[in-house]
Order: structure tokens, then sequence, then C-alpha cells
């Protein structure tokens, strides 16, 4: 008593009432710490999106760098403390090292170059060799780089260092403006759009032992691996040879990368070559295939599934017939010519020996009418 009941017609389903909290779809909503887990799981990367980001940070890196104003009169005091302290532990190496490579022409050019160029190209070539072949492993890589390029920003602003080749005293040359080479973007031509007093940190060896402890985690080659602990320790060399930075300001950088580990493992919950290599993407992608005509050449006809037959009209078909059959040989299963055909001739022969080609006259054509046919019943 007092309940109701509800009839569902004949032929009919009834819907489903969706659970407490679900939506209509069925779908529970998510929540935020879904949400913050599926940004923090690796995705693939988009190239546009990656390229994009890449580019608009160094110009944000660059413009806050040279936006931090001079500070000359700190920045040489500083430069004068670290020097005090190399003297005191006894680790001084650097104007030794100056002076030796600078006596040698070819090798002291050749570090300004390395100094200018292999900054930019092996980092972008990383990224993209991840890109390529770690995709799963990108972002959190990424984030390793990114993360330390930040924090080397507040070290630049925090600690003005003049580089030793602008320290008062003439005991470090400055290879760049001694040579003539553009290895430095604040000597020669680079001094007015570049802050001179951002020596410490040094990214230079940031970056290249980002490259270099990405590429000996994940390479499979043995040599791969041995170039990858080389690179930043030949950008260790080359930074002091040409008085661009102390050695502390290597040690700046390293502190800076250790940052920027720590703060990718918070976010992933594991170092980079310890994510997969490969992500299963859900996301639609569109499967590009050469069309007639790109390129200035034809795709190739796709293969005919199996089981399926090709579609062709009566006319394909017999022309297909008519290839495959032998010469003088009638084909099974077609149909008899008729008179009116455009295939059958007058006076065509009808010999075995016919040549190829023409087909039999009718058989209709010499049967006796039923008129002129003798009939078997005699009279009686």
């Amino acid at each position: 008593m007092g309940e109701t009941t509800v009839k569902i017609p004949e032929g009919t389903t009834a819907t489903p009432t969706p659970p407490a909290g679900a939506t209509a779809d069925g779908s529970r909503p998510v929540s935020r710490a879904g949400r913050l887990r599926r940004m923090r799981s690796p995705r693939r990367p988009r190239l546009w999106f990656e390229i994009l980001l890449i580019a608009v940070s160094y110009w944000i890196y660059s413009l806050v760098r040279n936006a931090v104003p001079e500070q000359k009169a700190e920045a040489l005091r500083n430069a004068d403390w670290i020097w005090h302290v190399e003297r005191t532990l006894g680790l001084n190496f650097e104007e030794a090292v100056n002076h030796a490579v600078n006596s040698v022409t070819w090798l002291v050019v050749a570090m300004n170059y390395y100094y200018a160029t292999l900054h930019f190209i092996v980092t972008i070539a990383v990224l993209v060799w991840l890109y390529r072949r770690h995709p799963g492993r990108y972002a959190a890589s990424r984030l390793i780089l990114f993360a330390t390029t930040a924090v080397a920003l507040l070290g630049y602003y925090l600690y003005p260092l003049a580089p030793p080749r602008l320290m008062p005293g003439g005991h470090f040359i400055d290879t760049v403006k001694v040579h003539e080479t553009w290895g430095s973007m604040a000597s020669g031509n680079f001094k007015a759009v570049s802050n001179q007093y951002a020596a410490m940190p040094s990214m230079h060896i940031g970056w290249s032992l980002w490259c270099g402890l990405t590429i000996f985690a994940l390479a499979k080659a043995p040599w791969a691996k041995i170039l990858g602990l080389l690179y930043p320790t030949a950008t260790l060399i080359v930074i002091v040879a040409t008085a661009n930075h102390f050695w502390l300001d290597a040690v700046g950088g390293m502190i800076c990368l250790a940052f920027g580990f720590a703060v990718s493992y918070a976010w992933y919950g594991a170092l980079p070559h310890q994510l997969p290599r490969y992500i299963k993407d859900d996301r639609p992608r569109r499967r590009w295939s050469l069309r007639p005509g790109m390129w200035g050449r034809r795709a190739a006809p796709e293969a005919e599934p199996a089981g399926q037959a090709a579609r062709t009209g009566p006319a394909e078909e017999a022309a297909s017939t008519e290839q495959t059959a032998p010469a003088g040989q009638a084909t099974r299963g077609a149909p008899p010519a008729t008179r009116g055909s455009p295939s059958t001739k007058p006076g065509a022969s009808s010999k075995p020996g016919a040549p190829a080609g023409r087909s039999a006259p009718s058989a209709s054509r010499h049967r006796p009418s039923p008129r002129s046919r003798p009939s078997s019943q005699t009279a009686p």
C-alpha cells in the first residue's frame, strides 16, 4: 500500500538512473586529485607547442638576464672575493690555464667558437633526440632544464659577478678581444645587448651537464655514453681557458641543475630515465598518406583486403575474361554469341581452326525450320 508501480511498454527499455555524484552520461566528474594526477602523468609532446614554449622561454630568459642592472662595483668586489677564496684553497688555476691556451692560436680560437655555438646546438639537439626517441621522458627532462634556467636568473640578480677577463690588473686575457673572434656575448659588439656581470652561476655548465647526464642515462651505445660525459668536461675547460668563468661558477651551475632535478622528481615522482620510454596516446592522430600528384609521384595502390572480391562491372569482367582466355578456345560460362552481336561477322568460319578473335555463327542459322522438317509419322 502506498507503493507506486511503473509499467514499461513492451519492446522498450528503461533508462537507468545515474548514481549519486555522476553526470547524465554515467561518467563521474573528475575530482581535483584526479585532475592533478592527470597533469603530473607524462604525456606525448606536441611539436608546435614545444617549439613555441622553448622559443618564448629563451626570449624571456635573455630579456630578464639582460634586464638585471649592471652593478659593476659590486660585481668586481664579488670577483675579488671569489679570486681570494680560490687562492686560499690553492685552486686558483684559471690564470695559468688562460695564458697557456692563449699561446696556441688555433686552440684558443676553436675554444671561442665552441663557447659561442655548442652551448645552443648541443642542447637543442638533445631536446630533439628526446622528442623523437624518448617521448615519455621528454617532459620530465625539459622541466629539469627549465627549472635550472629559472633559478639561474635569480642568481644573476642576487649575486652579480664579473668574469675573470674583466678583472682589473691584467691578470687574465680576453681571448675573444685579442684574437678578434666572436665567442662571448659579453665581448666585442655584443656588450651593449648583454649583461657582462652575470657570470654566477654558469649556464654553460648547467646545460652541458644536463645534456651529458641525459645522454649517459638514456643512450645505449657505449661510445655515446662516453661522449655524454666528455661534453661537460670539455665545457669546463673552455669556460676557464677563455676567462669567461671561475671554476666556482661551474659549481653554481651544478647546484642549479640539482635544483632542477629535485623539481622534476617532486612533480613526476621519478627521474626521467625511470619513466616509460613511450606513452600510449589515446588522442586520435591523423594518418597522412601520399595522394596522387603529391611530391611529383603517384601513390602505390593499396592492397585489397583478403576475402573481399573486387567490384567490377559486366564490361570490365568480360574484357578481363577475354584477355585471359587462350586463342581459339571458347570461354567457359560466356553467353553464346548472337547474330546481332558486333563480334559476329557474316561468313565467319565455324571450323575448329578458325582464326582467334572470331566467334562461330549461331546454330539457329543452319537449323531447319519446323515446316520443312520431315514428319516421322506415316499415313494410315
